[in-house]
């Protein structure tokens, strides 16, 4: 029995498939904790829903910032963008099947000892919070004012988080915070545009994982969506997002008691230029 971190996909079916090889990855005996952005920019975002739904109960599924773009589009709430590859889901015969799968995956997870998010998690905010916030987005998704939600969830404000937050602001603070950021203030104001490396952090800014008194730092994150970060990994986060769909590697890591985690990769055929 074996448990894998799983990078983003973004449609990248083939590669998945060569790196579920190297795993000898068993849905019967293993499980995959894939975190996010298992759709779009690569050429088949169906396969991989499909694949993925067959593992059943094996394949635990963060939705990532694409995967809610998705649901956005397919709903008339957001206008498709000119890279986007969604249309062999919404144009599929089990186009329905598909939609309600993935809203019915999760927006944080945490087990073996990782909390588990796809973009990052704000400085005030402790581990069961992160896992309370998840869970309210989690019952919006899946319940009946999913459409509503999905009308007002984009925008970059309210940009930090406040606790008296209600409605449309509170979750789409969640929103942005557990599937879009990678830089913010010591304070939490979140920078929503900036997509470079440590190094390119916008004045005033930090990486997330570096803001000095994190409530989270006492727990590791493991996280994707920043693919010019690449693989990174220490005691305190696992970044896992290498560009598969620019061109880079599709990243497993095979996870350990003892913390010497394995990683594995598969060399990726597809290459757009680089974005979210």
């Amino acid at each position: 029995m074996a448990n894998y971190l799983l990078g983003d996909i973004q449609g990248c079916d083939a590669p998945l498939e060569r790196l579920l090889g190297q795993l000898a990855f068993s849905p019967s005996r293993d499980t995959l904790y894939v975190l996010g952005d298992l759709v779009n920019r690569g050429p088949a975002s169906a396969a991989v829903v499909h694949r993925l739904m067959a593992y059943g109960d094996a394949a635990k599924c963060l939705l990532g910032n694409h995967d809610l773009s998705l649901l956005a589009v397919a709903h008339g709430h957001r206008a498709p963008h000119r890279n986007d590859t969604m249309d062999d889901i919404l144009g599929a015969p089990d186009r329905e099947a598909m939609l309600d799968w993935l809203r019915h995956r999760s927006m944080a997870l945490h087990a073996h000892g990782l909390l588990m998010v796809h973009g990052g998690v704000l400085p005030q905010w402790d581990l069961p919070q992160v896992l309370s916030l998840a869970g309210e987005l989690e019952a919006v998704l899946r319940g009946p004012d999913l459409p509503a939600f999905l009308a007002r969830m984009w925008g970059n404000q309210p940009d930090r988080w406040d606790d008296a937050l209600t409605g449309a602001d509170r979750l789409r603070v969640v929103v942005n915070a557990l599937t879009r950021l990678r830089f913010c203030t010591p304070d939490g104001a979140m920078d929503m545009k900036a997509s470079g490396g440590i190094g390119k952090a916008p004045p005033g800014m930090l990486p997330w994982f570096d803001v000095p008194g994190r409530r989270t730092a006492d727990v590791c994150i493991a996280f994707g969506h920043w693919s010019t970060l690449g693989y990174l990994r220490r005691p305190d986060i696992v970044s896992l997002d290498t560009g598969c769909v620019w061109g880079g590697c599709l990243s497993a890591l095979k996870l350990s008691d003892d913390g010497r985690h394995e990683l594995v990769q598969e060399q990726c055929e597809q290459a757009q230029a680089p974005g979210e």
